[in-house]
């Protein structure tokens, strides 16, 4: 049994616009592109319903930061900087800062 692969989303969209082109078939595609023809009628399909998302107000979006990963970032900025005072005071004999 073969496993499923997961396409990235700029290929998608490469093979969706190739098909809304209309200069080769679903199957033709489908051999250079190493799809199944039933993907990119999916695709070409979905290209359509999504596009209005690229036109919206700012862009791209940001993702979305937990509490959690705040909150862990912070504690190693603490250990970083600890470390950095450490090791300005250590070099300070030797003529650093």
């Amino acid at each position: 049994m073969s496993k499923r692969r997961q396409q990235a989303p700029e290929f998608q969209a490469k093979v969706a616009l190739e098909a809304l082109k209309g200069e080769e078939t679903a199957a033709e595609l489908a051999g250079r592109f190493g799809v199944h023809p039933t993907m990119i009628d999916q695709w070409k399909r979905a290209l359509p319903e999504g596009a209005s998302g690229v036109f919206e107000r700012g862009g791209r979006k940001r993702p979305e930061i937990g509490e959690e990963q705040v909150r862990e970032l912070h504690a190693r900025i603490g250990e970083l900087a600890v470390a950095a005072s450490f090791w300005e005071r250590k070099l300070k004999p030797w003529g650093g800062k």
